[in-house]
Parts: C-alpha cells; structure tokens; sequence
C-alpha cells in the first residue's frame, strides 16, 4: 500500500533531523582530526618514556670516564652521534620494597614511584603481590598538560608497545592512570593508526552521507509545503555548517597518516618490523600534536623474544640469568642491548629530522627521550644502578645534556621530580614522599 505524500515527507524530515544530529557523533568516532597548533609560540614540550627489560651488561654499558668526555661503551654505539644530546645517569637506584619480586617492583614501581599493593600474583618472592599504589610519572604530567589549554591536544598521552604479552599482571604494566588503575599498551600498530586517526574508509564515508544529505534536501524542498520549507532550510544550513566543519577538521592535520605496511603479523617474529612500525606513527603524533607524552614499552619484565634476527636462539630472560663469566652469553646481551639502542637511535634521528609546524625547531629540540628498565643487572635482580639514558633537548628542559653523571644511590624519585619540573610542574613530591627527600635531581 502507497503511504499519504505528506506522511512520507514528515518521515523524511525526521529522519534527516535524526541523522543531521547524529553526524557529528561519528564525525568523532572517526578519527580525532584536532587543529595542530596552540594558540600561543611556546615551545611543545614532550616526553617519551621507553622500557627494556632484564637489566643491562655492566662491561657494554656502563662508561668509565664521568663528566663530558665519557667512552661511548658498546651498547651505546648506535647512539654515538647524538651523545651530545645523551646523558647517562648511574647510581640512581629503585628504593621501594615489599609486595612482589624485584621483576614485579621494577615494573611496577619504576614509573609510579611507589609500592604495589598486596596482591595474588604469585612472582619469584616470598610475597605475592597485585599493582602499583598510584599514578604513572607519564600520566601525571600528562594530567598537568591538558589542564591547561594551551598545552592541551587530542590525547593527552599514547601509549605504545612492542610485542608486550596480553595477559595483565605486575610484569607487563608500566603505565597507570591512578592506584590499581594499569593502562595496556597498545602493540598492534594498525590498531594504534585507528585510535589516532580513524579509518579513512570512515571518513571518506561521512563525506559521502553529508552530500548525499544536502542532496535529498534540495529535493525535498521542491515537493513540500511552505510551512515544511524552513524546517528543512534550517536542516539545511545546519548541515552546511558540519561539512565546513568536518572539512576543515580534515585538513587541520599537519601531516598526512603515515602509510603502514600491510599484511605484517603481529607476533614476536616481525619485532624490527613492528617497532618502526610504531615508531614512525609516534613521530607523526607529535608532528599533528596528538599528544606531548608517550611510551613505547619493548615486550615486559622477564620478556623472552628470541631475537633470530641477531643470530640469538636464546630467549632473553634466559640470556640474563647466566653469570657475567659466561663470555657468549654477555656477548649476547650486548648484541640484544645494542639492538634496542639501535632502535632508539632511529627514533631520535626522525625526530631530528624532522621540523616541527611553523618553527625552524627539530621535535626532538623540544623531546626529552628517557630509556630505563626495570633492572639495574639481570642475573642479581638489583634494583641499584638502574640504566638510564636521558636523550634530546636539553636546553629546553634545563637539563645539561653530553656527560656521564654518577650519584650516590639516589632514589628515582627525585628524577621523577626534575623531569615534572621541567614541564613547570612543580609538584614537590612523587609517589613515596619518603624517597623524594633532597628534591628534584640536579641535571644542569
């Protein structure tokens, strides 16, 4: 049976209505396309927090010679061209003890700088235990920038990771928004493309909804009465305005989504892949100014890739376990140590590289790159001595770049602090108060 003309132009009305309002929702669930700049010239500051696991090789990475004129040790060979913008730190040590194994601790506790909770997890100690008491050094300055809307961007924070395992425990988080409050990285890099800029299918889709809405209401207002005319007119300039909208959200990327490769699988196999992989849509999130801070988290404590790629059968937390005498074994490590400076080295050349919207500035002028793991040493499970390597723009963090800086067992804490404060976050204490005496870590 034919349905009364004027029956058929309400519902047509109403429809439209419904989807002119319901437009702008996927309009935001297709990607979170946000203007690049801030309103003001000051510099972007960012921060890329990236862990390691198992500890490190004394002999490869650690150098003799304190101050300016250090030894650029094997493991940092690939860094080699940037040590003027590298600063090693020894004798900066994880303080906190309690619930949980030193894997457990060192996970947990290195960016939280407090306890776990008691737990289930049942690890290598006496004590099970469960996650951290509190909130991320990551997400904490991540909260102090988008309270302010000047340094506020679409995300706030990314956090990226590379062939980390599913399962959630203390050994395969890092990351927290709050006490008991674990965020998962995100390993699979297609599906990070899709957080940061939705499917382009999607957008291209929207596109097409648009003017086909536009259409079907030229036609509509050919048929209908006057009294339907300024309802539809009305329908009209508000879809007008959307499509301006959503085109100039379109072209308000700085730069282009980086093409990924099809097709790679996401397994430990494919890790040199996945890892520029990730890398390169980090450093496009920085171009587009998605968010200032980030992580990028290679596998998790007692993490076993078996890098075949090197020549290495053995797993890496297998590798660790050996005693510093067993010559192939270190040999090994460094290679697999190597390998990851290796791929922060890729990571500060892009940024290098690559000049930030509207400024003769490189990203990583304004990039402060912290590489630590959870370990000061792997087969002694040491929360002494973490390694840790400061890489980027010192001057705009006031932080002296270009020496090795021993300290006397100082807590990581107090890094946390200077760090905070180079942002102007001026907190005074981070995660165990006890352990932030003294501070913020001198670093000029």
């Amino acid at each position: 049976m034919n349905q009364h003309p004027q029956h058929n132009r309400r519902q047509f009305l109403g429809q439209s209505a419904a989807l002119a309002c319901s437009a702008p929702l996927v309009m935001s669930a297709s990607g979170p396309l946000l203007a690049a700049g801030d309103k003001n010239n000051n510099r972007k500051l960012r921060v890329v927090f990236i862990f390691t696991p198992n500890g490190t090789v004394k002999e490869g990475f650690w150098p003799k010679t304190e101050g300016h004129k250090f030894e650029i040790t094997p493991v940092l060979e690939p860094l080699e061209k940037y040590r003027d913008k590298m600063l090693v730190l020894h004798g900066v040590c994880n303080h906190l003890r309690g619930d949980g194994d030193n894997h457990m601790r060192g996970m947990g506790c290195f960016l939280t700088g407090i306890e776990l909770f008691p737990g289930n997890v049942q690890g290598g100690s006496h004590s099970p235990a469960g996650w951290a008491k509190g909130i991320s050094i990551d997400q904490e300055i991540k909260n102090y920038l988008q309270s302010k809307p000047e340094t506020r961007t679409t995300f706030g924070s990314l956090e990226f990771g590379i062939c980390v395992r599913n399962d959630a425990n203390p050994w395969t988080r890092w990351s927290y928004a709050g006490p008991n409050q674990p965020i998962a990285p995100i390993s699979n890099p297609y599906q990070m493309h899709k957080k940061m800029y939705g499917e382009i299918k999607d957008q291209k889709y929207i596109q097409q909804a648009i003017d086909l809405l536009q259409t079907e209401f030229d036609k509509a207002k050919q048929s209908i009465q006057n009294q339907d005319r300024q309802l539809v007119e009305n329908h009209q300039a508000h879809i007008a305005k959307m499509r301006e909208s959503f085109l100039q959200k379109r072209k308000s990327l700085a730069v282009a989504p980086p093409k990924l490769p099809t097709g790679v699988p996401v397994d430990r196999t494919q890790m040199p892949k996945l890892t520029r992989m990730q890398i390169d849509l980090m450093v496009n999130g920085f171009q587009n100014d998605l968010n200032r801070v980030a992580t990028l988290q290679f596998t998790e404590s007692v993490g076993q890739p078996i890098m075949k790629w090197l020549g290495i059968k053995e797993g890496h937390h297998q590798l660790s376990h050996d005693p510093d005498l067993n010559k192939k074994s270190q040999e090994k490590l460094v290679k697999i140590n190597q390998w990851y400076a290796e791929q922060i080295a890729y990571l500060v050349k892009k940024l290098d590289e690559t000049k930030q919207v509207g400024s003769d500035r490189s990203l990583l002028d304004d990039t402060l790159i912290v590489w630590g793991n959870e370990l000061g040493h792997g087969n002694s499970h040491t929360l002494n001595n973490i390694p840790l390597v400061l890489i980027g723009g010192g001057e705009s963090f006031g932080i002296e770049m270009g020496q090795f800086r021993k300290f006397h067992r100082v807590p990581h804490n107090r890094l946390w602090l200077t760090i905070a404060h180079s942002f102007g976050h001026k907190i005074k204490t981070f995660g165990n108060p006890r352990l932030c005496k003294g501070g913020p870590l001198n670093l000029k």
